[in-house]
């Protein structure tokens, strides 16, 4: 007869009537966060580290992953363009030999070029599809096949409104979105039947985040979409019971105009 001493990040420690103790190996779960922000990719790894996952936090630079990570019991920093097919398949072989298999991706990257056609470059429509779309596929790619063989696994993509209307100085943010719903669409067809629950939440309204607060200094409170309550809206996603998925949610605050 065992009791349960000492639940750590990574071992269950247990004694015996006789007072031996032993310590097992716990392998977590592991949640990879592509795009860390001070908002939302911030919030995201807290919110999937409270509920006993080790995360991974990708992004191109890594002083704030790095902040983010040291707050966090079992988070790992990688450097990685989600744009660069060869950093993609480096990062995530190291994700697995160091944490293990990828149980949920969430794909938080976005890159918001705005413009209308006569401001904007060819080089800033290809950057932000590549941003917003090509990272998405490469990364999705990269945790397909192995969730496959598992029978389970999640894949969130972050999107926005812009998905679904062409704004006149979004000529490139828009597209660049549409793609990224539509790839979505196409995973959750193909792969809900293996047990891999792909969905989407569309944000529609302004993060709440310091450099936000100061261009909109009048604006109250309730204006704005905290990253926290972003963050359990997708946990949930992730949660829910097979019978009753949704692929696509939208979170805005309750005054947003839609």
């Amino acid at each position: 007869m065992y009791e349960i001493l000492h639940l750590g990040p990574r071992y269950l420690t247990l004694t015996s009537v006789g007072g031996d103790l032993i310590c097992l190996y716990v392998k977590k779960p592991v949640c990879v966060v592509a795009g860390i922000g001070p908002g939302n990719g911030a919030a995201l790894a807290r919110r999937f580290a409270e509920e006993g996952f080790a995360i991974a936090l990708l992004s191109r630079t890594t002083e704030l992953a790095s902040d983010i990570a040291n707050e966090l019991p079992d988070a790992r920093v990688y450097a990685c363009d989600v744009a660069d097919e060869a950093a993609v398949e480096r990062t995530f072989d190291r994700i697995v030999s160091e944490l293990g298999g990828v149980s949920v991706l969430v794909y938080n990257a976005g890159s918001g070029v705005w413009g209308t056609i006569d401001e904007i470059t060819a080089a800033d429509f290809e950057a932000s599809w590549r941003v917003n779309a090509l990272g998405a596929f490469l990364t999705a790619k990269k945790v397909v096949a192995a969730m496959k063989r598992e029978g389970r696994g999640n894949i969130v993509f972050v999107g926005a409104t812009a998905s679904r209307r062409g704004a006149a100085r979004a000529a490139a943010f828009a597209p660049a979105k549409a793609a990224q719903r539509s790839l979505a669409e196409s995973l959750a067809r193909h792969l809900w039947p293996a047990g891999i629950h792909v969905s989407l939440v569309v944000i529609d309204g302004v993060i709440d985040i310091p450099r936000t607060r100061a261009r909109m200094p009048d604006q109250p409170g309730t204006f704005f979409l905290k990253p926290d309550d972003i963050a359990d809206a997708v946990f949930r996603l992730t949660a829910q019971p097979q019978s009753a998925w949704s692929f696509e949610i939208e979170v805005r605050p309750f005054g947003e105009k839609w």
